[in-house]
């Protein structure tokens, strides 16, 4: 049986939200329709909204939802620049590095086609963000970050970064993709304008999340025809990933804390593990004891071996692991986000991220550690590969 440790990547549909989803697939109806079988879907919808935008203290309302992290991340950044720079230029996008590439890519894409001007916050050793006394935010769009590193697993201080932005008059996005689930997260207590999360990270079905938008909040949508939700998302809404998408929400917020410890001492377990069995292994991130590691993640660097190598290894062992995140798997790139902690190149391609999920067992991790020591000697052997192409010498 394979040994499933990439939950970051994606989780496991939890199979109350496929019980729910099939059954809402049987009901015809578009919720935008008067007639009785319309207006049955939309009540499906709406009591689906709600229950999300309980887990995540927000007013239903302000539950905008999209096709997934990627488009709800892409709603708010380029949404709010766009906002911001009606009538007024503002031209300036705070970000730290390190970020997930649906943020990099699309402010560099901002950059590049509206002439954004991208100010990089610094990360230190441990993938924290900084907190600056004070934000000069007269020409500032929007400041944008995650809440926890989805490589590293940092977990960032929100309410912290909010307020400063706040008394600078910048208004906030937070990519909350990584800590749903995991972390509380209390729309109306964080302090922030928008913040992004996605089904198929807590248990629901791939192709749903939403952007959670103040009732204060003006973004310009990225897709116009029709004005379905409150005319930042147009398009025919999917009833049954809402549906499903909301049981998932649902659970995971009831079995949130329980699951955050069992998954610390799982997590704890693994870091523990590598550091006997493979002892020139490098945590990234915080350590566990500082609270400010998610109790999912465990990353690790491996001096003299090769990330892709490791992986390959360890799946013809029967593990499933990963380089980083998911969106960039398969790119022969050292990782942006060591890079943006202050590691070298070499120590940025050595990379494994291990992610606890749901299924995880202590069974998983002593297979994990039993299978490592033994693939790292391999790719040890194997070196670092050259990255540098020589087309046309």
């Amino acid at each position: 049986m394979p040994v499933y440790l990439d939950h970051a990547a994606t989780t496991p549909m939890r199979p109350e939200a496929i019980a729910a989803y099939t059954e809402a697939m049987g009901v015809v109806g578009n919720p935008s329709s008067i007639h009785s079988q319309g207006q049955q879907a939309r009540r499906m919808l709406e009591e689906a909204r709600e229950t999300v935008a309980a887990t995540l203290g927000a007013d239903p309302i302000e539950v905008v939802f999209t096709s997934g992290g990627t488009e709800a991340i892409n709603l708010a950044i380029k949404g709010m620049y766009w906002a911001r720079n009606d009538g007024g230029r503002r031209p300036r996008i705070l970000v730290p590095g390190g970020e997930h590439h649906a943020t990099v890519d699309t402010v560099e894409w901002l950059e590049r086609s509206e002439g954004a001007d991208v100010s990089w916050l610094p990360l230190d050793e441990q993938g924290r963000i900084s907190v600056p006394e004070t934000l000069a935010g007269e020409d500032a769009a929007l400041l944008t970050f995650l809440a926890v590193n989805n490589e590293v697993g940092t977990v960032q201080p929100v309410r912290a970064l909010a307020a400063v932005a706040r008394e600078a008059g910048v208004p906030v996005h937070v990519d909350a993709v990584a800590a749903y689930g995991h972390l509380p997260l209390d729309f109306g207590a964080l302090g922030v304008d928008a913040l992004s999360v996605s089904a198929h990270k807590i248990g629901g079905p791939v192709g749903i999340g939403a952007l959670v938008l103040s009732r204060t909040s003006t973004v310009v949508p990225l897709i116009h025809g029709g004005g379905q939700q409150r005319q930042v998302r147009s398009g025919t809404q999917d009833v049954a990933a809402a549906v499903s998408f909301a049981v998932a929400a649902r659970l995971a917020e009831q079995e949130r804390e329980a699951e955050s410890a069992r998954l610390a001492g799982l997590r704890d377990r693994l870091i523990a593990g590598i550091r006997a069995t493979v002892p020139e292994a490098v945590l990234s991130g915080p350590e566990p004891s500082s609270g400010e590691r998610v109790a999912s993640n465990a990353h690790f660097t491996f001096p003299g071996a090769q990330g892709d190598s490791l992986l390959f290894l360890l799946d013809l062992a029967g593990l499933s692991v990963s380089t980083g995140s998911a969106c960039q798997a398969g790119i022969p790139e050292p990782s942006h986000v060591l890079l943006a902690m202050g590691r070298d190149q070499t120590e940025a391609r050595s990379a494994l991220r291990f992610t606890l999920g749901r299924s995880s067992t202590e069974e998983d991790v002593d297979a994990l550690l039993a299978a490592l020591p033994s693939a790292y000697a391999q790719a040890s052997r194997a070196g670092l590969a050259e990255r540098t192409t020589r087309l046309g010498r």
